[in-house]
């Protein structure tokens, strides 16, 4: 799940990870090395401080990065940061430019080029920022804030303080935010209404039970957790403090919000995809490089993802053809459990084969809230401080009804050998802290679809209902990828969609409706789980085409690990050098 909401040209960090120890190939000149180490370990500390919740998802003790000094804030959304970001962005570029990169360690210069290759995409953007949106059913602020304040570990008194005052200056980042959205709706850049109300009834939801709102209830248990730090007299303290700022601060702040955003509805002016606004063409090219980390140009990318369809779609035809019983097949297996903790169990043994094996670190399965499950994922992971991975929690959509191998691919995704796996190993490999500001969700949710698609084959089903399973799961995929770049980048309106869900078989205006509205209010969405899957099948043959018969999966996989997150492009460039070493 993805924890943080820095405006679009501010640094986002999606992918946590280690203080650098050097890799292969630490030849060159150790000087410039420690001055490239001291001046990206600067970059982190002041990026990371500058949101309080992104820190403290970062960082279980920033003191020991000395960070000692901050304000406590959720960061800064207004048009001033937007011109401030564009100066800071130039200054990195000049300053990197300094470093003679032969002389960096491979590492080093692996980080050198994912920064530029950062910098000059974002400078190249700029001036499409009107076109983002902070506000979404799914992935935007309001919706995220709630579990993440949920999951707020206090690791001593500081961050009960912090936590406390982050909920106490709520209301005044929301005015931010809705003044914000005030600017769109003069502009003419506002929602459309249907993404209103889906924001407002979100909103709603949240502040219905304020009494019993869950935001008190985990607050009490993570002090009763505090009992050999905290008197009884202090807890009490804090828990009353905590519900007189959840009840006065941050509960009106959220009815603040649904009503000023159900006072804008009507003022949109687009109710289609991005390409309906101005620039917006633009910018969904913009935002498809950043969430994909592809360097494939949108009309590519709906080539390879139509051949990759065909050929799923024949795949099928031949299973269904030697296999007339298939559907039935498909209906009446049964897998040994259905119990998380067991599947994730299963998922490692099975997996050893073709993955490394990943650190020893606790994990804990959880429900998602009731009053949350409408507007969240049928799953998603939450990732650890990037100095103490040993705690990591998966939260299951109870209302989303996934069972059988729906259920065990779903969490092989969040899971091992998905997100779960990935993030221990990444920050197990020794790679510098600053990478975290610079990580790819389409190589973070390509990764996770990549080994979804294999762990179909693992759970203990004929391998014909698996592989028929998954090929279909991999053509559902691509349907919505396809309508995200036909609704963002030509324009598809409804008709159009179901037009083309028709040509599938897939029929019901209702469900392709919703399906219309929710690609419309989350942009780009479906391509960092689809695009970034291919991309990662490309990476698959390349490595397959160069080693030949010294290819094999546990090594490739190996590889990606060390490398860590980073474009495609990238990835490919250093592959050779991390597999040979």
């Amino acid at each position: 799940m993805k924890k943080h909401f820095l405006k679009r040209s501010a640094v986002l960090l999606s992918i946590i990870l280690c203080i650098e120890t050097g890799c292969a190939g630490n030849t060159g000149n150790g000087q410039t090395q420690q001055a490239f180490t001291e001046y990206t370990d600067q970059i982190f500390r002041t990026e990371v401080a500058a949101n309080t919740l992104n820190m403290h998802y970062t960082l279980a003790h920033p003191e020991n990065y000395g960070i000692t000094d901050y304000t406590v804030t959720y960061g800064d959304i207004s048009q001033n940061s937007e011109l401030e970001t564009s100066i800071l962005l130039e200054n990195w570029k000049k300053k990197l430019g300094d470093f003679e990169k032969k002389e960096l360690t491979v590492s080093q210069q692996m980080t050198y080029d994912i920064m530029i290759d950062y910098i000059e995409h974002e400078l190249k953007a700029s001036g499409t920022e009107d076109c983002e949106e902070i506000l979404r059913p799914s992935t935007g602020f309001q919706s995220q804030l709630p579990v993440l304040l949920a999951e707020y570990t206090f690791y001593d008194e500081q961050d009960i303080e912090d936590y406390l005052k982050l909920i106490s200056c709520t209301p005044d980042f929301f005015r931010q935010i809705i003044e914000e959205e005030k600017r769109k709706s003069q502009q003419g850049l506002f929602m459309a209404d249907f993404a209103v109300e889906d924001i407002v009834n979100q909103c709603n939801n949240f502040t219905q039970d304020p009494q019993n709102n869950y935001l008190l209830s985990t607050f009490d248990s993570r002090i009763g957790e505090m009992s050999d730090k905290l008197s009884k007299e202090q807890a009490a303290a804090y828990i009353a403090r905590n519900r007189q700022l959840v009840l006065e601060r941050l509960i009106p702040a959220y009815q603040n919000m649904a009503q000023e955003m159900a006072a804008l509805k009507g003022t949109g002016k687009n109710s289609g995809g991005l390409c309906g606004l101005p620039g917006g063409k633009e910018y969904y090219r913009y935002l498809v490089r950043n969430v994909t980390g592809s360097d494939l140009s949108v009309e590519e990318m709906q080539k390879q993802t139509e051949k990759k369809r065909d050929q799923d779609m024949k795949d099928l035809t031949k299973l269904a053809a030697e296999n007339a019983d298939i559907s039935e097949m498909c209906s009446n297996y049964q897998l040994p459990t259905e119990e998380p903790e067991l599947i994730l169990e299963d998922l490692q043994e099975k997996m050893k084969k073709d993955f490394p094996a990943a650190p020893d670190v606790g994990y804990t399965v959880k429900s998602v809230h009731p009053s949350l499950e409408e507007y969240t994922a049928p799953a998603f992971y939450l990732t650890p401080p990037i100095d103490d991975i040993s705690q990591n929690c998966i939260y299951i959509n109870q209302s989303k009804g996934d069972e059988k191998l729906k259920l065990y691919t779903t969490i092989a995704h969040e899971g091992f050998p998905g997100h779960l796996y990935q993030n221990v190993m990444e920050r197990s490999s020794g790679l510098s802290a600053v990478r975290s500001l610079f990580g790819s969700s389409g190589y973070a949710e390509g990764w996770a679809t990549y080994v979804e698609m294999q762990s179909f084959y693992y759970a203990d089903v004929d391998p014909r209902v698996a592989a028929y399973m998954q090929k279909n799961q991999s053509a559902l995929l691509s349907l919505y990828a396809t309508a995200d770049m036909g609704i963002h980048y030509h324009g598809w309106t409804l008709r159009d969609t179901v037009d083309f869900f028709g040509g599938y078989q897939i029929t019901n205006k209702q469900v392709i409706k919703e399906i219309y509205q929710l690609i419309i209010e989350e942009p780009a969405h479906y391509l960092k789980y689809y695009i970034g899957y291919l991309e990662f099948l490309n990476l698959r043959k390349y490595a397959e085409k160069k080693y030949g018969d010294g290819f094999s999966n546990y090594k490739f996989h190996e590889s990606l690990m060390k490398m860590g997150p980073a474009p495609f492009s990238i990835l490919k460039k250093y592959l050779p050098q991390y597999w040979e070493n």
